[in-house]
């Protein structure tokens, strides 16, 4: 929850001879700016709560309260980076509030930085070390800790090591008689085929809360790791005129509302070209279905599904945002595993017609970045800290012209001037990316040259935000938007597998 107490940091502050106390009137107008900002926050309606706390700190600028507060909004926001540095903020102004560490060693923790979320976690327990929230965070924080050295320890770099897809083996996975569900078309021994009659029967008994078998599953997976590692870094998609092509952004495991989607706009079919633009998994409670739906429709229309990688198609987001938890629960650890590299040969950027850049996450932290550069990437990896490849798969647009720190905490923030250069420099018209939950499903921002595009509405059942997709037609290749709203689902929440922590910090 966020602190509805006045902070005690005034006095402090001043005491410290940091600044002097604002006036009686400038704190009353704050408080006044912090009741909105909370109950904005009740509300569910993040962003607002971030302008609202934000007004509160130009008043009073020596409350560690409403830091504390603004940065757990960032959390909801996903702007991790943001949220790290009010939080910091928080403990310079009172170094004993305890929200201050909480706040920061949530925010570390969501990204991954297990080590520095420890030690905030440890600092708060100091100051509070009854409060059995803490406790959980601190327990869930040494768990990840020492789950991270011991593969530390394990690793052995040096060591060539054999694929997933090499060591798995489909035979010793028996069809059982008594399974009812949907069969790949063929033998294992000549190999199995996804035909469109599969893929109805698969969708309706995902739909069913039903699963298909694990033979299948790996199948499916295994076909889809040999055709995307035989794809480049940079795929060229054409659209013929008068064709048109789909492009989805994020769909975070919500199976229902893809459902709703090809509902809404088709099966995916040589007639009818789809490009899913990353983050099919995590957050949503049915990633499994979600993936193993995409991988399929990828082996059954090679040419005509298109995928690539987003930032949730990572090792370190998989272990904390539920789909590690999701893969053990519905199938195997050892499909974890054959998922990790498979994830690993994703794309990580479409041109389409070549005019379209589509792109998980965003731009570059240097000028001059061509398509050459992009298409030579090596790609089989987990995302690295920085660099083309990390920015590519978290990068954010920003209003103001030129670069800025990225408020994830990863990647950039880039300006209008930086989407008009990189389109200029390799002959493009556009950019299309995803990445961002918007109220509307999209967004079009940097004077018409970047749209952003989400395909995940009512994003963890509490942002209220539409979804969206965007429909090219070869030849002209302006974009169509398409809103629609979410579908209701099965009663499971989201983050269902996720790390305690993480639902936690959601409020699940």
């Amino acid at each position: 929850m966020t602190d509805t107490s006045s902070s005690p940091s005034v006095a402090s502050a001043a005491q410290n001879g940091t600044e002097a106390t604002p006036p009686n009137d400038a704190i009353a107008e704050a408080e006044k700016f912090k009741g909105v900002a909370n109950e904005a926050f009740k509300e569910k309606n993040y962003m607002m709560a971030i302008e609202q706390y934000g007004k509160a700190i130009d008043s009073n600028p020596l409350s560690a309260v409403y830091h504390a507060n603004r940065a757990f909004a960032h959390i909801r926001m996903e702007t991790y980076g943001s949220a790290v540095e009010d939080a910091a903020q928080a403990i310079a102004l009172d170094p004993k509030y305890v929200k201050g560490y909480y706040r920061r060693g949530d925010a570390h923790f969501a990204l991954g930085k297990f080590k520095i979320a420890l030690k905030d976690f440890k600092s708060a327990a100091r100051l509070a070390p009854r409060d059995p929230d803490l406790r959980t965070k601190l327990t869930a924080c040494e768990k990840e800790v020492k789950r991270m050295r011991f593969e530390e320890a394990l690793a052995t770099p040096d060591v060539p090591q054999t694929p997933p897809a090499e060591t798995t083996d489909l035979a010793s996975m028996p069809v059982e008689d008594s399974y009812d569900g949907p069969h790949l078309q063929g033998k294992l021994e000549e190999g199995y085929t996804v035909t469109p009659a599969f893929m109805q029967d698969m969708l309706q008994r995902f739909k069913d809360q039903k699963l298909i078998h694990r033979r299948y599953a790996f199948a499916i997976i295994l076909q889809a790791y040999h055709i995307l590692r035989k794809l480049p870094s940079l795929v060229d998609v054409p659209v013929p005129k008068g064709s048109k092509l789909t492009v989805c952004g994020d769909v975070h495991g919500q199976y229902f509302d893809l459902l709703n989607i090809f509902d809404i706009n088709g099966l995916p079919s040589e007639d009818n070209p789809y490009l899913f633009n990353g983050d099919f998994v995590d957050r949503g409670s049915w990633s499994a279905e979600i993936i193993l739906t995409l991988f399929a429709f990828k082996v059954l229309y090679p040419d005509h599904v298109h995928l690539a990688r987003g930032n949730h198609e990572s090792r370190g987001m998989n272990k904390i945002y539920g789909f590690d938890g999701e893969i053990s629960h519905k199938f195997s650890s050892q499909m974890i595993e054959l998922f990790r590299d498979t994830f690993c040969w994703l794309p990580l950027a479409h041109v389409l017609d070549s005019r379209v850049f589509v792109v998980h996450g965003g731009l570059f932290s240097k000028d001059g970045v061509k398509l050459s550069d992009i298409r030579s990437i090596d790609r089989h990896r987990e995302p690295p800290e920085d660099g083309l490849m990390c920015e590519m798969l978290w990068s954010d647009p920003k209003p103001g012209e030129g670069r800025g720190p990225s408020q994830r905490g990863v990647g950039v923030g880039f300006g209008p001037d930086v989407t008009r250069n990189f389109l200029e420099d390799n002959q493009l018209d556009l950019l299309v990316r995803s990445h961002e939950v918007k109220d509307d499903g999209y967004e079009i921002a940097h004077d018409g040259n970047c749209i952003t595009v989400f395909s995940a509405p009512n994003y963890c059942d509490q942002m209220g935000n539409k979804g969206a997709f965007i429909t090219f037609t070869g030849g002209d290749m302006s974009p169509q938007f398409t809103q629609f709203s979410a579908v209701p689902h099965p009663d499971v929440k989201p983050m269902a597998y996720a790390s305690s922590m993480m639902g936690n910090m959601w409020g699940f």
